[in-house]
């Protein structure tokens, strides 16, 4: 049976001594919940200056801490960029590869339309990235996801398989065993809407189909696009969903918390 997973993405928000905080919030509720066992994998992503700070503050506990994107060089003239040994030299141990908003690709736009160039990753860089970071200790979290026009075009499946295509290409079913997948419909992200959980599980379903057949049972695949305390339960009973990428709700402990316990409670 493969161990459910819940990892909180929390974007561009919290200054360092707000987010080591609510990662000591975290961790209380945890231990007071779990002790010092969960049948739940849970992990955070904050900011990148913040994560010495999230890694500190987690000392001790159950949370993983992960970051929120990473270059696929190991070092160079690339500057703005982190390798993954930096980020692992941080302590780390998930990194987010190829999030929607990476892409250009916003369930609610907030910047400038014309601006959409700025974010450019690509099916291939998402695979640059990957590679690099199957040669690291870091764990990946691969998104992938199709836009509102992709769903009404009915081109769902076909988005789908191109970005898993792109994604894994040229790597071993050996090491993909380690990665997870994060199906997150774009239109459910930040705007309130959910994909309904059974048309959730049938495309986590399509993701795996993706997959080499002799790792297709124990790649763990995520669902996320505005996973709540209110439908984390019902979405994570799906037999193909292995937990949530959980954007606004991880930045409230509290709320949080309720969605790992529902992880736990399937």
């Amino acid at each position: 049976m493969r161990k459910k997973v819940v990892v909180g993405n929390w974007k561009m928000n919290l200054l360092r001594d707000d987010a080591g905080h609510r990662i000591g919030q975290l961790k209380e509720l945890i231990g007071a919940k779990c002790g010092t066992e969960c049948d739940v994998e849970i992990g955070i992503c904050p900011t990148f200056l913040s994560l010495a700070t999230a890694v500190d503050a987690s000392r001790g506990s159950l949370i993983g801490i992960g970051a929120q994107d990473v270059f696929w060089k190991e070092s160079g003239a690339f500057t703005g960029f982190l390798s993954a040994s930096m980020i692992e030299d941080a302590g780390a141990k998930y990194v987010l590869i190829g999030h929607s908003e990476r892409r250009g690709r916003f369930g609610k736009l907030e910047v400038p339309e014309s601006t959409l160039g700025f974010f450019a990753e690509t099916n291939e860089t998402v695979n640059l990235k990957l590679k690099a970071v199957l040669g690291s200790s870091l764990v990946p979290i691969v998104c992938i996801g199709e836009n509102l026009s992709e769903r009404e075009a009915g081109d769902t499946d076909r988005v789908i398989g191109e970005q898993m295509a792109g994604a894994i290409e040229e790597v071993d079913a050996s090491d993909l065993a380690r990665v997870i997948f994060a199906y997150e419909p774009v239109w459910a992200i930040g705007t309130g809407k959910v994909c309904d959980s059974v048309e959730a599980n049938r495309v986590c379903g399509v993701v795996r189909q993706c997959l080499p057949e002799s790792v297709r049972d124990v790649i763990r695949i995520q669902y996320g696009g505005s996973v709540s305390p209110a439908n984390a339960q019902e979405l994570f009973s799906q037999p193909e969903i292995d937990g949530g990428l959980v954007g606004g709700a991880s930045l409230k402990p509290e709320d949080f918390m309720q969605v790992i316990v529902a992880a736990s409670s399937v």
